[in-house]
């Protein structure tokens, strides 16, 4: 059988899922990557079955109970995203919080220095507006390139060169459909 790559990656979510759900049938708790694919393969599912966007990410978060996972899941995993193929068209599904907030004090949680903590310290920073033509929201991820986007949305930008959202990495901005937003970017550093 020939499958293409998202053939195969659908595939290899489904295994995932598959493996998480036996792993809950006989009461074990779930690591990171078997949640994940659970509820991930969750979302191609109802998105397949036609449910709205916002249902869809409603039922996604209700998928696995903090109590079903290993300590630190929810402070490893703050977000997640896949292409599901909606009747319309495929689309990209972000869930934050999938398992519920990370612990403040648990496994995993994330504790950062007092006071301000900049992010690319030293690199130029400008903005931009994000105008969607399209008829969906779209995500835009913290260090996808503004010039690797979506096609359906429209960047200005005031400086030249190549660059990303000024915000935290792991994050993502919503634009909604037919919606314009102004961003705070940065230049991208290194080989990008």
């Amino acid at each position: 059988m020939h499958l293409t790559p998202r053939e195969h990656e659908r595939l290899l979510l489904a295994a995932g899922a598959d493996l998480a759900r036996r792993r809950l049938a006989r009461g074990a708790r779930l690591g990171a990557p078997d949640a994940v694919a659970l509820v991930c393969d969750e979302i191609c599912e109802l998105a397949w079955d036609g449910l709205p966007y916002a249902d869809v990410v409603a039922r996604a978060r209700e998928v696995v109970r903090p109590d079903q996972l290993v300590d630190g899941v929810p402070a490893a995993v703050p977000a997640l995203q896949v292409e599901a193929l909606f009747p319309h068209g495929s689309v990209l599904v972000h869930v934050d919080a999938p398992f519920g907030p990370p612990s403040a004090d648990g496994p995993g949680a994330i504790r950062s220095a007092d006071g301000q903590v900049d992010l690319a310290p030293g690199r130029e920073r400008a903005r931009a507006v994000l105008r969607n033509t399209g008829p969906l929201p779209v995500w835009v991820s913290s260090h996808v390139p503004l010039d690797r986007l979506n096609p359906a949305l429209r960047v200005e930008l005031e400086a030249a060169g190549r660059y990303r959202l000024d915000v935290p990495a792991g994050t993502a901005l919503r634009v909604d459909a037919g919606a314009e937003r102004e961003v705070a970017v940065v230049r991208l550093g290194g080989g990008a």
